[in-house]
């Protein structure tokens, strides 16, 4: 019969969502490691179907501002991801790459924005490549934006896209740890229905 919505995936097709995560998040300390020059290593990943409202909690307040990188996706898989910048991670990331530091999110220049949508790119890419090397799917990628907003206006944006036939969010949760710092990663990978339930059959989940 296949997947509806993201609320109907069985505990396999979470377990191949969080395969993909593990493998993601492996690419993706290794390529930001390289980045930032530094030690980077990454927690076992969570994935999670969630309510608009469980996944700002998970993240933050509704209230609460932060940036965030998107990407769309195309080809045989069809979606976007969408991965959450919080200010610690933010002040690593230009410290290490710039030598600099904001205070607020409004102080963000064009090029640290440029900087940031560039490390945003890296990580994203990570996971879809993992998704890409398990299943064999070409996948293109957009180019990266960088927007700052109220963590509610920001998760809006994949409701907006996929509201009409769900009102979950499927999010891949872990921690960078660069040196000893510890930092959040929230990453929204959100296939359109289609592409989900064509990944499913390539990895002969069905």
């Amino acid at each position: 019969m296949g997947i509806e919505k993201y609320e109907d995936m069985n505990a396999l097709e979470l377990d191949v969502i969080k395969e993909i995560g593990s493998i993601g998040t492996g690419n993706a300390a290794t390529a930001l490691s390289q980045v930032l020059r530094k030690k980077t290593k990454m927690t076992l990943p969570a994935a999670y179907i969630l309510g608009y409202n469980e996944a700002i909690e998970m993240v933050g307040s509704p209230e609460e501002i932060v940036a965030a990188v998107l990407v769309k996706m195309s080809g045989e898989i069809n979606g976007i991801m969408l991965f959450v910048l919080k200010m610690d991670f933010i002040n690593a990331v230009l410290q290490s790459v710039m030598g600099q530091e904001i205070t607020e999110y409004m102080d963000l220049t064009e090029i640290q924005k440029s900087a940031l949508e560039e490390i945003g790119n890296i990580i994203i890419s990570s996971y879809v490549n993992a998704m890409s090397g398990l299943t064999g799917v070409t996948i293109q990628l957009s180019i990266p934006s960088i927007a700052i907003n109220m963590l509610g206006g920001i998760l809006s944006v994949p409701m907006a896209e996929f509201g009409y036939v769900t009102d979950k969010l499927m999010m891949i949760n872990g921690k960078f740890i660069v040196d000893k710092e510890v930092l959040d990663s929230h990453l929204l990978m959100m296939p359109d229905i289609q592409s989900l339930n064509y990944l499913m059959r390539k990895l002969g989940v069905d």
